[in-house]
């Protein structure tokens, strides 16, 4: 924990041999007020043993990429898929540990047993670390407001971008946005893509398309619809350090913090109450 200028924070990263993982380990022993202390994965990965360091492309740190999680770490952040997250946030519940859960994807069950670790631990618990996305979000509610609050009807279209290895669509980042602006302007359908003779569309609708292609890092553009005019909000990463800028923020937050999810909002100083 950061007391004085002598301690630092000791943070563990869950899933440190995965491109966000290895970006993490790399900024993360750059920042002064923090020292990797664990690099963890799953124990029949081919490198275990190996330097996380040297894994993540920079001079070796003395921290060997290990299976299990060691004593000593102040916080953990995972950048991983559901079931080891899960894993994970268990053994954070039980040795008191704050956990930062970056890993989207999870199913009803799964995101009802983290909360249930919230309440014995702090989490920051967000489907994008991005400080920028996190913003486009306030920004998305704001709009929201303002047309329901002067009675305009609008389409709301939410269109994401990822590489072609992601795994799960839309993205959780996407969803979110669709359950800010549904919490405000009503919407109960929420419709993934079409096709076919569709009928006209419904006012009480929230459309998402997914798109992958290639190495894209992530975009979002959320679309509100009106007669002869179209408001667009757009937030794009140009490489992923942007999501492990905010999970390393969210690292150095949790410290001390009570039991509780917490979102990349309380992070950011923007927290509001609860939708």
């Amino acid at each position: 924990m950061v007391e004085n200028g002598s301690q630092t924070i000791r943070v563990a990263i869950h899933g440190a041999a995965g491109q966000m993982g290895r970006r993490l380990v790399a900024l993360g022993s750059e920042d002064p007020q923090l020292t990797i202390a664990a690099a963890l994965e799953r124990s029949d990965y081919p490198e275990i043993g190996c330097d996380a360091g040297t894994l993540a492309g920079i001079k070796p740190l003395g921290v060997p990429l290990t299976g299990t999680l060691p004593n000593g770490a102040d916080v953990v952040v995972d950048f991983s898929v559901p079931e080891p997250a899960l894993a994970i946030c268990d053994i954070c519940a039980q040795r008191q540990i704050p956990l930062v859960l970056a890993t989207t994807g999870f199913n009803g069950a799964q995101q009802d047993r983290i909360r249930e670790a919230a309440k014995q631990i702090p989490i920051v618990w967000s489907p994008s670390m991005s400080k920028a996305v996190n913003i486009t979000m306030e920004l998305a509610r704001f709009a929201a407001q303002a047309l329901q609050r002067n009675g305009d009807a609008a389409d709301v279209e939410i269109i994401e971008r990822h590489h072609r290895f992601k795994k799960d669509a839309p993205s959780g980042t996407a969803i979110r946005f669709g359950e800010i602006i549904a919490g405000v302007m009503r919407q109960s359908r929420h419709q993934h893509g079409r096709k076919g003779l569709t009928g006209q569309r419904p006012r009480d609708e929230i459309g998402y398309h997914a798109v992958r292609y290639g190495d894209n890092p992530g975009v979002h553009t959320i679309v509100f619809g009106l007669l002869g005019e179209t408001i667009e909000l757009t937030v794009s990463a140009t490489n992923r350090d942007c999501y492990v800028a905010g999970a390393l923020a969210a690292a150095k937050f949790l410290v001390g913090k009570p039991p509780g999810q917490y979102s990349m909002l309380d992070v950011l100083g923007l927290s509001r109450p609860k939708d």
